[in-house]
């Protein structure tokens, strides 16, 4: 019952039977069947069937959902008793916002050191494709905010404090400046993160709070390319400290503090709320417990933002 399980979850993410065929490393007729006896195992249909895959019925979406618990808990399982005797082992599967990414390391670095076994598997993604992934149990767990939109059946745990510059060229209208207000901002070009970053709404709510609102010229969902059109372009932008700490220092740009309003926001550690926790995230909540990352993750960007030109 467990593969039939698994044959269908993976269904679900690729949408496509040769898809998942593919990702369970057998061949379609095989994952077909599978699913088609689960179907008569209980009684129901779970498929919408077509030439193609047509998604799920009512039915079938409830079986989908109890096949992530089922599954979930059966790895929660495997981790409580390989722990005792080898140490944890299997993937870890993270999801991690942007902006968070260089900061990572600093947990994974002595996280891996401990249990040599683990794999991790890390992925960038948004702050709603990480409530999603948790919520289907396809991720154990995520980085990302927890003090700004609302995160919904999960538990966090606060990392490090994320504040925002405005990354623009050195010289002109703003040189020698130490600092910048976000109503002053707006006046400029701007490149900025696309509309579902959180770190764009963050950073929308903000020139909204000055009495402003912003149409950047821009848009991307990398912030290595917000770093190169500044370098490169005529534009600014605003960007987090930690972006700082991973772009290489330029003497022609310079980071500066956003102010009125100082604004800073919490990112951390968020797992789905159950009692116990996994072995895996209680592994990573101890690793985190056994850190000061708060500081040296800050002092981090501040070296990196002195670097690049700020006071």
């Amino acid at each position: 019952m467990m593969r039939k399980y698994a044959y269908l979850l993976a269904l679900a993410r690729e949408r496509h039977f040769g898809r998942a065929a593919q990702a369970c490393h057998v061949s379609q007729p095989t994952l077909s069947n599978a699913i088609r006896q689960l179907e008569e195992d209980l009684n129901v249909p779970i498929v919408e069937r077509g030439r193609t895959f047509q998604g799920f019925t009512r039915e079938g979406q409830m079986v989908l959902e109890y096949a992530r618990r089922v599954l979930s808990e059966q790895e929660a399982l495997i981790q409580s008793l390989r722990q005792g005797n080898l140490g944890l082992g299997g993937t870890a599967k993270l999801g991690v916002i942007p902006t968070a990414l260089p900061a990572v390391a600093h947990i994974l670095a002595p996280f891996a050191e401990r249990h040599p076994k683990l794999r991790v598997s890390l992925r960038s993604m948004s702050s709603r494709e990480i409530q999603r992934g948790l919520s289907a149990f396809e991720l154990d767990a995520g980085i990302t905010y927890v003090d700004n939109e609302p995160l919904l059946g999960v538990r966090s745990r606060p990392l490090y404090i994320e504040r925002y510059f405005l990354l623009t060229r050195r010289t002109g209208p703003l040189e020698g400046r130490t600092g910048i207000g976000w109503r002053e901002a707006a006046e400029l070009p701007l490149c900025l993160l696309t509309p579902d970053m959180q770190n764009r709404r963050i950073a929308e709510s903000a020139f909204e709070r000055a009495g402003v609102c912003v149409t950047p010229e821009v848009e991307t969902n990398s912030l290595m390319n917000l770093f190169t059109l500044v370098r490169r372009g005529h534009w600014s932008s605003v960007v987090p400290g930690q972006l700082l700490t991973v772009v290489r220092a330029d003497p022609k740009l310079v980071a500066l503090p956003l102010e009125s309003p100082v604004i800073t926001y919490t990112v951390g550690l968020v797992s789905i709320d159950r009692d116990p926790p996994t072995p895996l995230v209680n592994a990573l909540l101890e690793m985190m417990a056994s850190l000061d990352l708060a500081t040296t993750i800050g002092e981090e960007a501040e070296r990196a933002r002195a670097m690049s030109g700020g006071s």
